[in-house]
């Protein structure tokens, strides 16, 4: 079972529309959605979870249809959004008080266990916490009453590069059992890119693809040779290029690559630029 299958998912506003989006998450796997600001990602997953109404197209999470089932699929899905809703009056004790009474399955030892480990004050309001303080404690509701998926919305933003690595390590445990499944978006691609078996690049409301990390970088390469070079390589081969003063660098397919031209490893975030770039040509 998937945990979460898009087909030809449609929204449009004024000036915005999500273009047909078919998206596949598999349990036991993380999936990082990438995109610029306004590409579709935070609309994306306020259609997923069914708080703004779609045009068209259909969502699955856990086999279950979205809109039928939301109550249900509340106690299965761990939610973490850019702005977390918790009242500013609220401690995180009382937070753990409240969270008793609206899942069945709510763990007062996990939440406690998950309190200590991100080294939030039981105590203190919850409006005088910092943004990675506010993101923690989302978090760690999310992953206190044993959800099935977890669906985060920029949750490592605002956090330093030590706690981000902590939590990104959460994330990774909560998905060695193969029965559970993230899906996660991110400015922040470097975290993606060793967080994530799968990305997915959204560009203005269009999915420029979807893929697993690891083949991703073992079927691109950066070139860097002269415009004739390129320019004898097929174009369906090309993925990107941005001139320089000693040439281009381009993205390609790997396999297509002559040994005489220089090339060199891409990561995640120099092919989303380069394919975003391309696009908007």
């Amino acid at each position: 079972m998937n945990a979460i299958e898009i087909k030809d998912l449609c929204k449009s506003y004024g000036d915005f529309s999500l273009d047909h989006l078919n998206l596949i998450l598999p349990t036991g796997c993380i999936m990082g959605l990438i995109g610029e600001n306004g590409a579709g990602k935070t609309t994306t997953i306020k259609l997923i979870l069914d708080m703004i109404k779609r045009d068209s197209g259909q969502i699955t999470l856990l086999g279950k249809d979205n809109r039928e089932d939301i109550r249900l699929l509340k106690e299965d899905i761990g939610v973490v959004l850019d702005n977390v809703g918790i009242s500013s009056c609220l401690t995180a004790v009382q937070v753990g008080k409240i969270m008793k009474h609206v899942f069945q399955n709510w763990d007062e030892g996990a939440f406690e266990a998950c309190l200590s480990r991100l080294s939030l004050p039981k105590t203190k309001p919850f409006g005088e916490f910092s943004r990675g303080m506010k993101m923690k404690l989302g978090i760690a509701v999310a992953l206190s009453h044993h959800p099935k998926l977890l669906i985060l919305d920029e949750a490592t933003s605002g956090l330093d590069p030590v706690v981000r690595d902590d939590i990104l390590n959460i994330f990774s445990e909560f998905t060695r059992d193969e029965t559970h499944a993230v899906l996660i978006s991110s400015h922040i691609v470097s975290d993606l890119e060793k967080l994530c078996d799968y990305v997915a690049f959204l560009h203005q409301g269009k999915l420029l693809l979807c893929e697993e990390t690891d083949r991703l970088k073992e079927r691109y390469v950066i070139v860097h040779c002269t415009e004739e070079q390129l320019a004898s390589f097929a174009p369906a081969d090309v993925i990107g290029k941005r001139k320089n003063p000693y040439g281009v660098e381009a993205i390609v397919s790997g396999k297509s690559v002559p040994a005489h031209v220089q090339t060199s490893p891409v990561d995640i975030e120099q092919l989303f630029v380069f394919m975003a770039k391309e696009e908007a040509r």
